[in-house]
């Protein structure tokens, strides 16, 4: 079987499997906090096990000693489930979104309309990304939770950003006919 390690942090939100990476100190243990006292599910923080099942698709899980563990600073090492119940924890879940948490770069422009699509590649395997600056004030779990729930709209089929730009050039074309 293939696999590999990634330092991150897999939940399950909206019942896909959201895998949070970025530098150390970012926030991706915090964000993932707030995401589970929202009622989403941990999987592992810090260390991600991620086999390919299938040869089509990513399982990620954790280490048995440290999963449903997480570490946040200024409080140490937390045992999820003894304080949010069984309900707030996973034993493993399919990698669906990876979610990169960078801190803000106010020379770097970031995706705004929604139209490009980045790629994460895991063991061959093709993953959506998308990434988030992260600066104060900005309520990064909230943004995962939509990006999330969007992604989820794009694999039914539904682009909001691509179709509006699609009625846009339309009605730019009725536009310039009509004058």
């Amino acid at each position: 079987m293939i696999k590999t390690t990634i330092h991150g942090v897999l939940l399950d939100v909206h019942g896909a499997g959201v895998l949070i990476t970025g530098k150390s100190g970012v926030g991706k243990s915090e964000a993932a906090l707030d995401l589970i006292t929202r009622g989403h599910r941990l999987v592992t923080d810090d260390v991600v096990n991620i086999k390919l099942v299938a040869e089509k698709f990513l399982m990620g899980s954790g280490y048995e000693l440290t999963k449903h563990k997480m570490e946040i600073r200024g409080l140490g090492i937390i045992d999820v489930c003894a304080i949010f119940g069984i309900g707030s924890i996973r034993n493993r879940k399919r990698v669906e979104l990876v979610i990169k948490l960078e801190h803000w770069d106010s020379s770097k422009e970031y995706e705004r309309l929604g139209l490009e699509e980045k790629i994460h590649c895991i063991l061959g395997i093709d993953i959506p990304m998308i990434i988030i600056p992260v600066r104060p004030g900005r309520n990064i779990a909230t943004i995962i939770e939509v990006a999330t729930k969007n992604h989820r709209l794009r694999r039914v089929g539904t682009f909001t950003a691509r179709q509006l730009d699609e009625e846009l050039i339309e009605k730019g074309k009725d536009i310039c006919v009509s004058h």
